[in-house]
């Protein structure tokens, strides 16, 4: 098959189309023909081996020494069942799916296994394979942060980084729940975020969200740059800082700072399954979650794919058409 691989760490041009081995299902997994994925921010910071601040030293451990751990990066996929383990009784072949891959990656190739008890759901009817793929990666992880934080009816929400990945999907998403939702995006990307639902747009060129003397019941930290001692003011008692981007300082101190302050500080959401994945398809079927695709590249133009997320500017989600 063809994949997407990278032999080594460094920028976009280390990524290169190869002919590699096709995977085979183990008895409780589906074989999938990869019809597209996702270049994300994490494939990103894996091909570069980029960690957030103070995590560099467990980065050879976790991606490589030499080289890449995982030379086939991606981590979702929308794609056709082609084969099933003897174990798996949900899928059958022909099933059109989408699947968070996770740390696992491999997306970035034409065909991939997941097992059926992981996140792997049928994917909307009612969307192309490039538009349900975007459900995945960004909706899998605002689901699973909002869930940590109990996000319902009334609480106001406030999401650092609206316009990215899983920014679009938390913004979304927390409308969904009856949040009131502030979104914090630059300028040129305020009218995107406020057509996914956001009440209020803060244009972070402009205004400091923490200077303005409003409270939150929950604040998303999609950049890394909202550490609890800079938002602490900004959080209502008993509401929470989820740090969807953390560095090792705030990792080290989210128990204690939960600790001190009696709100919920955390890096981790918690495990999303195929039931909750199959949550979203359904919004998505009734047009009540939208895909938002930034850029659309083929396999082929990998590099430039990976090009353009390292710029940082990508708004939602930039596609991978396998094929």
């Amino acid at each position: 098959m063809r994949a997407a691989v990278a032999r080594r760490f460094g920028g976009p041009e280390v990524v290169g189309v190869e002919v590699v081995r096709k995977p085979a299902p183990k008895r409780d997994e589906v074989l999938i023909r990869v019809h597209a994925s996702t270049v994300s921010i994490a494939d990103h910071r894996t091909r570069i081996r980029d960690l957030p601040k103070g995590l560099g030293i467990y980065g050879p451990i976790a991606l490589g020494v030499f080289r890449p751990r995982k030379p086939v990066l991606g981590m979702d996929a929308a794609g056709v069942v082609e084969s099933v383990g003897a174990d798996v009784t949900r899928l059958a072949p022909g099933d059109e799916v989408i699947a968070m891959l996770g740390a696992r990656f491999g997306g970035h190739a034409e065909y991939v296994c997941v097992s059926e008890q992981k996140a792997v759901t049928r994917k909307p009817a009612n969307l192309s394979m490039e538009d349900a793929v975007t459900l995945v990666f960004g909706g899998h992880t605002a689901l699973a942060f909002l869930n940590r934080a109990g996000v319902g009816e009334g609480d106001e929400v406030l999401v650092n980084g609206a316009s990215g990945a899983v920014g679009t999907a938390v913004v979304q998403l927390a409308k969904l729940r009856g949040a009131v939702v502030t979104g914090v995006c630059s300028g040129a990307n305020a009218e995107l975020v406020r057509s996914l639902g956001a009440d209020r747009v803060i244009d972070y060129h402009v205004d400091d969200f923490t200077a303005e003397g409003a409270s939150y019941d929950a604040i998303f930290d999609c950049v890394g740059n909202a550490a609890f001692a800079r938002v602490e003011k900004s959080i209502k008692p008993g509401g929470a800082l989820l740090m969807v981007v953390s560095d090792l300082a705030g990792l080290l101190g989210a128990s204690r700072n939960s600790r001190r302050s009696g709100k919920v500080v955390t890096a981790a959401g918690v495990d999303v399954s195929a039931d909750d994945l199959a949550t979203i398809v359904q919004l998505a079927e009734a047009g009540r979650y939208r895909a938002v695709v930034d850029r659309t590249y083929g396999l082929d133009e990998i590099v430039e794919a990976h090009r353009y997320v390292d710029t940082g500017r990508k708004r939602g989600n930039v596609v991978l058409r396998i094929r």
